[in-house]
């Protein structure tokens, strides 16, 4: 069991290599639990969903700790990553289209 969920996260950081705006990162870690619209359960393993985006040519737009960021595509969609769980958009505040608290 514990093979097949680490297979799971490696699948997924593999998509996220690619992954070209929030719509992809939204898909590839679509939540079942219904918290946030994503969720990566692999925060214990070498990887990082941001150093998966860095390769997928995101960069981050802020950053409080290494589980609380939000990071922007090539094409300007963005994401906030908040110990796990995964946001569209800029849930810090420095997207001027939606500014502050955002709901989903």
């Amino acid at each position: 069991m514990l093979d097949t969920f680490w297979a799971v996260i490696a699948e997924q950081l593999e998509e996220l290599r690619a992954a070209k705006n929030a719509d992809d990162v939204l898909r590839i870690l679509a939540s079942k639990s219904g918290a946030a619209p994503g969720f990566f359960g692999g925060s214990g393993g070498d990887e990082t969903v941001s150093a998966a985006l860095h390769t997928a040519g995101w960069t981050t737009v802020w950053a409080e700790s290494s589980i609380f960021y939000t990071m922007r595509a090539t094409d300007g969609s963005m994401i906030t990553y908040i110990e796990g769980d995964i946001y569209r958009g800029d849930r810090h505040g420095h997207n001027p289209e939606q500014p502050g608290e955002l709901a989903d």
